[in-house]
């Protein structure tokens, strides 16, 4: 018998009294569901399997990803009740419709599926709150706690380098190996994700003493109890519930006694995002979140004297990655713009010698053969002098984190001539020891924190809306495609 595959048809809160693997949940107050998918899940039998698709206007590729989650789910839990759950963003371009067709049924043989597996039960869901990627999460973690899913998974709606194999090493750990979360290990060109590179990776393994390679990748594997976890915090009114959400779950896990681990994933391709729309918001709150999750963990810091590898699930191969090119004139002008419009606040921001330091990068620039150099040393420290400032809510941490967008600019095009002649694996060892610098650092940043320090909580963030600002139209001048 083929599972029912529902859509949300009216906008009715699902009133429920399901009460498994975890505390009970009157009612999921943040998806709304049709009454016939409440009477779908409403049964004695629980699902083993949730995997959530987060999305908003992504009809052209979600139909791709439906389809390998569910050979994912046929293939490798062949013996679990699983349940695939969109949720949506009130999109307008047929996406739900796209993902609720999408289906491998007839493509059996040339799947390599046994027919006689049973498709996995769907649901969509319009997720309520603020629009973002984190409200869309914070749905689908209701639901795995209303439902007791024992493993889950989530994944981006415009993934196009998704494979099958993604669900069972996602999800195959936590099931397997008893672990609670597990963050992606990609494989991506050198120039991509530099925001992860230069900033997420190297400050959450310096504060936690954990080397996870892809701390804001956006696909996870977690486990029920995680997911309760996350579900129960009171952070969705902050900017979690736009793009802070990734390295908020990634933080939560590290600090509150959840193992975590790795999985290979292979390379990762995707729609491209539009910069000058994403840069400047998605910068302020990943950034943003991530100082002020420092903040809140800060306490830990002084005892992670040493960085510490995380299990990694999978098989690493080479892999060709889309190339990325890279306008270094613009990068090096946009910090010179940001030095003329920010240099009072930066003087304000940074300790005398760091300001000092930019100040002399930007003099000897002419001298040097390389020209403009931000050495990694220094953009460590730049980076504490700016989680300092965000935790001691002087300045609007919306402006501040603003401020540090030049900054950022020139650190990346100074690793985008550092880089330029690495193979793959030489960038990566690069872009690995830059955790090492800034856990060098660190007694930089406690020393201060314990003259000047206080902690910023998440809720003081104010979440400033879809408005743009002047300067986010960065388009030009991005060496990234994804956070």
């Amino acid at each position: 018998m083929q599972p029912k595959a529902v859509a949300p048809r009216s906008r009715v809160r699902w009133t429920t009294s399901i009460e498994r693997g975890g505390p009970p949940l009157e009612r999921l107050s943040h998806g709304v569901l049709s009454d016939d998918a409440a009477a779908m899940l409403d049964g004695d039998r629980p699902v083993d399997v949730l995997v959530g698709i987060p999305s908003f206007q992504n009809a052209r590729t979600i139909g791709h990803v439906v389809r390998a989650v569910e050979a994912g789910l046929r293939k490798h839990f062949p013996d679990r009740r699983c349940l695939m759950a969109i949720s949506d963003g009130a999109s307008t371009d047929g996406t739900v419709s796209a993902a609720m067709a999408a289906t491998t049924e007839g493509d059996e043989e040339l799947l390599l599926l046994d027919p006689k597996v049973d498709r996995p039960d769907r649901l969509a869901m319009t997720y309520v709150g603020m629009s973002g990627k984190g409200s869309a999460f914070r749905a689908i973690f209701e639901l795995a706690t209303a439902v007791g899913a024992r493993g889950c998974a989530v994944l981006d709606a415009d993934l196009r380098s998704v494979s099958p194999a993604w669900i069972d090493r996602l999800i195959g750990p936590v099931l397997e190996h008893g672990q609670d979360l597990v963050t992606p290990l990609y494989a991506r060109h050198k120039l991509d994700g530099t925001i992860t590179n230069s900033i997420a990776f190297p400050l959450t393994a310096a504060m936690y003493g954990r080397r996870l390679r892809q701390p804001i990748g956006g696909d996870f594997g977690f486990s029920g109890r995680l997911a309760a976890h996350w579900a129960a915090k009171q952070v969705w009114s902050t900017d979690v519930a736009r793009f802070g959400v990734d390295i908020w779950m990634t933080t939560v896990a590290l600090c509150e006694g959840f193992s975590v681990c790795q999985s290979v994933l292979g390379a990762k391709l995707h729609d491209a995002k539009d910069p000058g729309r994403d840069l400047g918001p998605m910068f302020r709150q990943v950034v943003g979140s991530l100082f002020a999750l420092a903040g809140r963990y800060v306490d830990l810091g002084p005892a992670v004297d040493a960085i510490a590898d995380v299990p990694t699930y999978g098989f690493r191969t080479a892999t060709s990655t889309e190339e990325i090119r890279v306008n270094l004139d613009a990068l090096v002008w946009r910090f010179v713009e940001g030095y003329v419009a920010e240099h009072e606040l930066w003087q304000e921001v940074l300790a005398a010698q760091h300001f000092d330091g930019v100040k002399d990068a930007i003099h000897q620039a002419s001298e040097r053969p390389e020209g403009f150099v931000l050495g990694v040393e220094l953009w460590a420290r730049i980076c504490y002098d700016y989680l300092l400032a965000y935790n001691a809510q002087v300045i609007d941490h919306d402006r501040l984190v603003s401020s540090m967008i030049p900054l950022y600019f020139a650190r990346t095009a100074t690793f985008v001539r550092e880089a330029a002649d690495d193979t793959p694996e030489q960038a990566e060892e690069r872009i690995a020891a830059f955790a090492e610098v800034f856990l060098a650092a660190k007694p930089y940043l406690i020393e201060r924190w314990t003259a000047h320090g206080r902690p910023r909580r998440l809720g003081d963030q104010r979440v400033p809306g879809e408005d743009r600002r002047k300067g986010d139209d960065t388009s030009e001048f991005l060496a990234i495609k994804s956070p």
